[in-house]
């Protein structure tokens, strides 16, 4: 293991520290927040959006994601690293809240594939967190398009302590 924080929140920004959700006020994604600055992969992938769903801080939260014909496998439809991808952006979402708290990297994550997606189509990934710890925080969850599961997950996010 590396010596270096693989924190999923550290960036190249020229303004380190200023990670954050961002509301998006405008377009397809008005009402939904987006991670600014950019995880590049994540980026890449998506874009992956969220947002809570009810009032309060801890109201559960949501993700979202409309998967392109980039994100298409051999097959025609949406590749399993995709959803993954997307799964992983969403554990790190469901585990801290809208507030952002968990900051860290992901310790282990099983995923089953439950059916198939299609690009176009909106995913949303909701879940709960299992367990909190000082230091790990257990998370599952399912990824659906309109009510059809199709990946479920679960995760373990080893945290950091700020500062």
């Amino acid at each position: 293991m590396s010596e270096h924080t693989h924190d999923k929140l550290a960036t190249d920004s020229p303004e380190p520290g200023l990670w954050r959700l961002r509301p998006v006020t405008e377009g397809a994604w008005q009402g939904w927040y987006h991670w600014e600055p950019v995880d590049d992969f994540e980026e890449h992938v998506g874009p992956f959006y969220c947002r809570p769903e009810g009032e309060g801080p801890d109201a559960p939260v949501v993700c979202g994601f409309i998967p392109e014909a980039k994100n298409r496998n051999g097959g025609g439809n949406i590749h399993g690293g995709a959803l993954m991808t997307f799964a992983d952006y969403a554990l790190f979402m469901i585990g801290g809240g809208m507030d952002t708290s968990v900051h860290g990297v992901t310790m282990t994550m099983n995923c089953e594939f439950v059916g198939a997606a299609e690009p176009g189509r909106l995913l949303t990934a909701r879940g709960e967190v299992v367990r909190a710890g000082g230091s790990v925080v257990f998370v599952r969850g399912i990824i659906d398009d309109a009510g059809r599961n199709v990946l479920a997950f679960s995760a373990t996010i080893k945290r950091f302590r700020k500062g």
